[in-house]
C-alpha cells in the first residue's frame, strides 16, 4: 500500500481537504466514503466501556514495564480504569511466569491454622492505585494448602504445549468452604483497613474465572457454593461492596442461566437465605482468527455473536435488565501468552483497527438488547523481559506502547453523549454477525459530543490482514450550535507511520536490543500522533466538512473543538 504525505488546506468555507494525488483518486483503487455526523442528535450517555484491562500474570504489575504501562492506563481516565487478573490467591513466592502468578496470600501452620500474608497482594494493589487504576478483584485461585488436589500445583506450561496442562492443583475446590469464606473475609477486611472503605467500595469483586471450562475442576453446584461463601466473606467485611459474576468462558449458555437462577432465587450456601446479590454480571467473548494461505483472517463475527448471545441471556431475566454488564474478557482470540502464525496480527495495525471496529459494535449490541453495558475488558497487558514485539497479545512491548494502546488513547478523548454517525461504507451489524468483514472493508464511524466538542472515530477495517487501497473520507458534521463560527480540528491517527512503535522498529531493522537513541525514537513513535497541527475551519449554520484519506487498517480520531 503506497502512502502519501497529507497536507491540510482550506479549500472552501465549509471544506477542509487533505491533498490526494491523482493516483489514489481512481474509484477502482480507492473507495470514496461519505460519513455524516449529527452533532445535535442524542443516543444517550456514552458509556466509556474501554476502561477495563486484565492479564493472567499479576506479578508483572510491579515490575518496571508493568508499572510504566499501568501509569499509561491510569492516565486515560484516572480513578476510572480497572484491572482484573488471575492468580491473586495462588501459593508461591511471587515469581512471574507465562499464564502464572502467585502471592502466598494463604498458608497453614503445622496445626492446620490459617496464616495470612498480604505483602505481595498489597504490592500489586498499591501499584494499581498509585497509577490511577482500581482493582477488579478476581477471587482465585485456590491456595495449595486449601486445595482438594494440591499436587501438582504450579504448572509448567510454555507456548506450544497443550493448553490443558495449565489446569493443575490451583483449579480445584477447597477442602473446607468455611475456611475459604474466612480467607476472603480476612482479605477484604484487610483491604478496607489499608485503602479505606470509600476506596474499596468502588472496586468490583467476583469469584474465579471461566468456571464452565477447565479453570474449575469442581461441579457446578460446588462453584455456586464457592461463590456464595466468597461473596458472604466480602459482604461481611464490606456490606456495600460491588459483587457479581460469573465471568464465564463465552456467554456460558445454560451454565450462566443456572448461575443467575441460583443467585436470584436459590438458597445461599453460606447464609441459608434466598439468593446472592448481583451488582453486576459478567461473561467473556473472543474472536477466532486463523491462518489462511499466506495471511491471518480475523474472526470478528465470532466475538460479536458471543456478545449478542450473552446480552440475550441477561435480557431473559427481568431482574437483570438494568444490571451493569462487564464483558470480563473481550478480545480477538483467547490466549494472550500463546504465540504462532494465527497470532501474527497482534503487533501492528490489524489489532488496533479490529479494536476500533469491534468496540463500536458492542455499543450497538447493547442497544439492540436494551441492556446496561458497563465495560468491555481487554485481556492484554505486557510481558516482562521478553524479546521486542515477541508476538504476545499485549498493549506494550518492553515499555513501548503498541498501536492498539493508541486506539484506547483515542477512545479516552471521547466523552459526553453518543451521537448519530452514518457511513456509506459501514458493514451492517447483522451482516457482520453472520459472516464478518470478508468482502468490502468496513469503513465506519462512532461519534460523541459535549457542549464544547464533537469527536468522531473512523476506522478502515477488514478481516483479512492484507494490503488494500486507502479510503477517501468525506466527513460532514451538522447540528453544531449556531453560535459556533469556527472549530479547531485536531486529527489523531493510528496507521503504519503514525502512533506505531512496531513499524518504526521494523524500519529500524528490528534490532534485538535497541540502543538509547533508538529506544528514544521508538518511544516517540509509540505516542498518539496527529496528522499535522490543529487548524481552524469555518462553521456555517451549524455545518462543516472535511476530507482525508484513511489507509487500510488505519484509525482516525477527529476532534472539533468549538471556538
Amino acid at each position: 500500500m503506497k502512502h502519501f504525505p497529507l497536507s491540510l488546506i482550506v479549500a472552501a468555507p465549509l471544506l477542509v481537504l487533505f491533498l490526494l494525488p491523482e493516483a489514489v483518486r481512481a474509484v477502482d483503487r480507492s473507495p470514496t466514503v461519505s460519513i455524516e455526523v449529527d452533532a445535535a442528535s442524542d443516543e444517550g450517555e456514552l458509556h466509556r466501556i474501554w476502561r477495563y484491562f486484565g492479564a493472567d500474570e499479576p506479578n508483572y504489575a510491579y515490575m518496571k514495564d508493568g508499572r510504566k504501562l499501568l501509569g499509561q492506563l491510569g492516565e486515560l481516565a484516572p480513578g476510572e480504569v480497572f484491572f482484573r487478573t488471575h492468580n491473586l490467591m495462588n501459593t508461591g513466592p511471587g515469581a512471574p511466569a507465562l499464564k502464572w502468578g502467585s502471592t502466598g496470600l494463604y498458608s497453614e501452620d503445622v496445626n492446620g491454622s490459617p496464616v495470612y500474608d498480604y505483602r505481595i497482594v498489597d504490592l500489586i494493589f498499591d501499584t494499581y492505585i498509585e497509577n490511577g487504576v482500581r482493582p477488579y478483584v478476581q477471587l482465585g485461585f485456590m491456595p495449595q494448602a486449601m486445595s482438594t488436589t494440591p499436587d501438582p500445583y504450579k504448572h509448567q506450561w510454555r507456548p506450544g504445549m497443550p493448553y490443558d496442562e495449565v489446569f493443575t492443583g490451583w483449579a480445584y475446590p477447597p477442602k473446607d468452604f468455611e475456611k475459604w469464606g474466612e480467607l476472603v473475609y480476612q482479605w477484604t477486611k484487610h483491604c478496607v483497613e489499608r485503602y479505606g472503605r470509600e476506596e474499596v467500595e468502588r472496586w468490583w469483586w467476583q469469584t474465579w474465572n471461566e468456571s464452565n471450562i477447565g479453570y474449575w475442576r469442581g461441579t457446578d453446584e460446588e462453584l455456586h457454593k464457592l461463590h456464595d461463601f466468597a461473596m458472604a466473606g466480602v459482604l461481611r467485611a464490606l456490606p456495600t461492596a460491588r459483587i457479581g459474576g460469573p465471568d464465564t468462558a463465552g456467554h456460558g449458555g445454560d451454565f450462566t442461566r443456572s448461575f443467575f437462577r441460583h443467585c436470584l432465587d436459590g438458597t445461599n450456601y453460606a447464609t441459608g437465605e434466598k439468593g446472592t446479590r448481583l451488582d453486576f454480571v459478567s461473561f467473556h467473548a473472543k474472536g477466532s482468527p486463523r491462518w489462511v494461505g499466506d495471511h491471518i483472517r480475523m474472526g470478528i463475527s465470532n466475538q460479536l455473536r458471543t456478545i449478542d448471545a450473552g446480552f440475550g441471556i441477561v435480557a431473559e431475566f427481568p431482574q437483570l435488565r438494568n444490571t451493569p454488564i462487564v464483558i470480563g474478557e473481550s478480545d480477538p482470540e483467547g490466549c494472550a501468552a500463546c504465540q504462532g502464525d494465527q497470532f501474527s496480527y497482534r503487533n501492528g495495525t490489524m489489532y488496533s483497527s479490529y479494536t476500533a471496529a469491534s468496540f463500536a459494535r458492542k455499543h450497538d449490541l447493547a442497544k439492540k438488547h436494551g441492556v446496561n453495558l458497563e465495560g468491555a475488558l481487554t485481556w492484554a497487558f505486557t510481558f516482562e523481559d521478553q524479546p521486542y514485539f515477541a508476538g504476545f497479545r499485549q498493549l506494550a512491548s518492553n515499555g513501548l506502547a503498541m498501536p492498539v494502546l493508541n486506539v484506547f488513547r483515542m477512545m479516552s478523548k471521547m466523552k459526553g453523549q453518543r451521537i448519530t454517525a452514518t457511513s456509506s461504507h459501514a458493514i451492517p451489524l447483522d451482516e457482520i454477525l453472520k459472516k464478518g468483514v470478508r468482502e468490502s472493508a468496513d469503513v465506519a464511524a462512532f461519534s460523541s459530543r459535549t457542549d464544547k466538542q464533537t469527536a468522531i472515530m473512523i476506522w478502515h477495517y477488514h478481516d483479512d490482514d492484507l494490503r488494500g487501497p486507502n479510503a477517501i473520507i468525506h466527513l460532514s458534521v451538522k447540528g453544531i450550535p449556531n453560535i459556533v463560527k469556527l472549530a479547531e480540528v485536531t486529527h489523531y491517527r493510528v496507521d503504519e507511520f503514525h502512533s506505531n512503535s512496531y513499524d518504526a522498529w521494523r524500519r529500524m531493522g528490528s534490532p534485538v536490543a535497541p540502543g538509547r537513541k533508538q529506544y528514544a525514537e521508538l518511544e516517540s513513535a509509540s505516542n498518539l500522533a496527529t496528522i499535522g497541527n490543529p487548524v481552524s475551519i469555518a462553521v456555517k449554520d451549524g455545518d462543516t466538512a472535511l476530507s482525508f484519506e484513511l489507509p487500510r487498517q488505519g484509525v482516525s480520531l477527529v476532534l472539533l473543538d468549538y471556538k
